[in-house]
């Protein structure tokens, strides 16, 4: 009960005052379904869930390849000790370093231009972060190199409730490296990949507001800016709208909602078929 009244507290408070004009101290006047009617009928509002549905492109590509990472590791490939180590690094990095760092690396002046340029690649250095669609790109591939550690471990502790003998058996009767794991591996880890996808799926719409604010602060435009790099802006930068930020945090939550309960019915669908 103490952790349900915690967590309901602020989602009440919220879904309250995101029918007022609050301005986080004394002003709180209530109109109504106002903030959500200004969200809702701007351009801005869409352009923030068109970025967020495209970097969910990053979901897919990290679970895709730290259930490769996983499979190797969990057949104690050469130095898989060492390399257990280096996947994860990136997981006690501040996020907001991760950002500073691919921020730096994609400069104008940065490292990769320079090794494009001597290859000969790109004569011209490009401007990666200050064009919306490699601006993008550069963030998604960020992600998916901070994100690959924690799925790769989650991934093994799945991979530990399967008995070794099941991935010698198939060893055994020829089956390659890629049949192991989507055969062998994928079916047995059903579940452990259903909650890989959500987690990464929630964490894409709620916590990639220290890697926007360190990359790009949501620019070109709006180009870059998600849903809770918003809330962040409407309540502490362009002016103090707190009521519409609230207003968008509770669409934020009901997005949020809405792709879980379709992901929980997607895979019951597919347990059912696969029975």
């Amino acid at each position: 009960m103490v952790l349900l009244a915690i967590r309901a507290y602020p989602i009440i408070t919220a879904a309250v005052k995101s029918l007022t004009n609050w301005d986080g101290l004394f002003t709180s006047k209530y109109v109504g379904f106002t903030n959500y009617r200004r969200l809702l009928t701007g351009s801005t509002f869409w352009i923030l869930v068109r970025n967020n549905f495209v970097l969910l492109i990053n979901v897919p590509v990290q679970v895709f390849l730290g259930l490769v990472v996983a499979v190797l590791l969990h057949e104690r490939v050469l130095g898989w000790r060492f390399f257990r180590a280096l996947y994860y690094i990136p997981q006690i990095i501040s996020a907001v370093i991760i950002g500073y760092l691919f921020r730096t690396l994609f400069s104008m002046d940065g490292p990769i231009n320079i090794v494009l340029g001597r290859l000969g690649m790109m004569p011209n250095p490009v401007e990666w972060l200050g064009n919306a669609g490699s601006a993008l790109g550069v963030i998604i591939f960020t992600l998916v190199w901070s994100s690959l550690g924690w799925v790769a471990i989650v991934f093994m502790g799945g991979l530990s409730t399967i008995p070794d003998s099941v991935f010698e058996a198939a060893r055994i009767d020829g089956a390659g490296f890629w049949r192991r794991t989507f055969q062998i591996a994928v079916p047995l880890l059903v579940r452990v990949v259903e909650y890989a996808v959500m987690l990464s799926v929630v964490w894409t719409f709620t916590g990639l507001f220290p890697f926007i604010f360190s990359m790009t602060k949501g620019g070109p435009g709006y180009d870059t800016t998600t849903l809770d790099y918003m809330i962040y802006i409407k309540s502490f930068v362009s002016g103090v709208n707190l009521g519409e930020a609230c207003a968008l945090a509770m669409l934020l939550l009901v997005i949020i909602f809405g792709l879980t309960v379709a992901q929980m019915r997607l895979t019951n669908r597919v347990d059912d078929w696969s029975e």
